[in-house]
């Protein structure tokens, strides 16, 4: 019944023809249907990993996670039930329009819309990209990660971690209680800021080569206000990435290179570094604020924080400790 991969994620959005541009011009996403009020990419073979509903609000519509089969789903749908989760089995017209065979959908502590499903869509045609890129590290790594601001963590910790069976990573205390989870190989495909408000802070897609994500740069600093956080490289999982502010309020994190990790043998730990190795200025952070995190940046270099080098897989790490 293990969760194992981030599968899709819904946006409402105000502002769906906006998103057209974003997902295709600037992220190469490849826009699948325009019909009515809803807008659906995708990133790879799936059929649909991006779905965004027209709404008056702004934000997060549902997280999609991927179970094996019919028979784990049917274990997750047990084992919420069992903890007094009020789990809803999707009708047939839900999982048509998500592209699935089947799906179960719930709410977590902070009201976030949560949904399993197994099998997939896969398309018949090749991914086409929105512009000239190499790709999106997808597989089994799954789309990428999500980021929720959440008003009771101390609930939220417990639901993903002891009944949805996600991995903790590792996770910092100040200034705010701040926890990554992993369901695969990848570093995090969840994390959670316990800020005391309910949002949607970002999703992340990693690209296969850092020049997509240079080109992507280039492409979204010609837009006035459209970086919310300049290029730079993080502390725990070393994506190279930034944050660009999406037409829904919220950002999307454009990144390559971050770590592939053991989720046999990981070991979770309490950070203390910081965000970011260098860059990540958050544009749109008052000046108080930017130079708290500036300065923990500066400190980690004072301090000779680095990344390690490859710091993108695991496996090849443990192969060559081996040698």
């Amino acid at each position: 019944m293990t969760i194992k991969a981030l599968g899709y994620i819904g946006v409402q959005s105000s502002n769906v023809d906006d998103w057209s541009s974003f997902a295709t011009g600037l992220l190469g996403m490849q826009a699948v249907d325009s019909g009515g009020a809803v807008r659906t990419f995708r990133m790879d073979d799936r059929k649909q990993r991006l779905v965004v509903t027209g709404a008056d609000n702004d934000g997060l519509g549902f997280l999609g996670w991927e179970v094996e089969d019919h028979a784990a789903l049917e274990a997750m749908a047990a084992r919420l039930d069992r903890h007094g989760v009020a789990v809803r089995r999707g009708t047939r017209a839900l999982a048509v329009e998500r592209r699935v065979a089947d799906l179960i959908v719930f709410t977590d502590p902070n009201g976030h819309h949560v949904e399993i499903f197994h099998s997939p869509e896969i398309a018949s045609d090749p991914f086409v990209p929105g512009r000239p890129i190499s790709g999106f590290k997808t597989g089994p790594y799954g789309m990428g990660h999500a980021v929720l601001n959440v008003t009771n963590i101390d609930q939220a910790v417990p639901f993903y971690r002891d009944i949805l069976g996600f991995s903790v990573t590792d996770y910092g205390l100040k200034p705010f209680p701040l926890y990554f989870f992993h369901v695969n190989g990848r570093h995090h495909s969840f994390a959670m800021v316990g800020s005391g408000k309910q949002s949607f802070h970002h999703f992340m897609v990693e690209l296969h080569s850092l020049d997509d994500v240079g080109q992507g740069y280039d492409l979204a600093q010609l837009e006035d206000g459209r970086i919310a956080y300049t290029l730079g490289r993080h502390t725990n999982d070393h994506m190279t990435s930034f944050y660009a502010h999406t037409p829904s309020k919220f950002f999307v994190e454009y990144g390559w290179g971050a770590q592939v990790i053991d989720p046999q043998s990981w070991q979770p730990f309490e950070t203390h570094d910081g965000p970011s190795l260098w860059g990540h200025e958050r544009l749109y952070m008052a000046e108080e604020q930017r130079t708290r995190l500036r300065e923990m940046r500066l400190d980690a270099a004072r301090r000779g924080i680095r990344a390690p080098n490859p710091a993108n897989c695991a496996w090849l790490d443990a192969a060559i400790a081996a040698e």
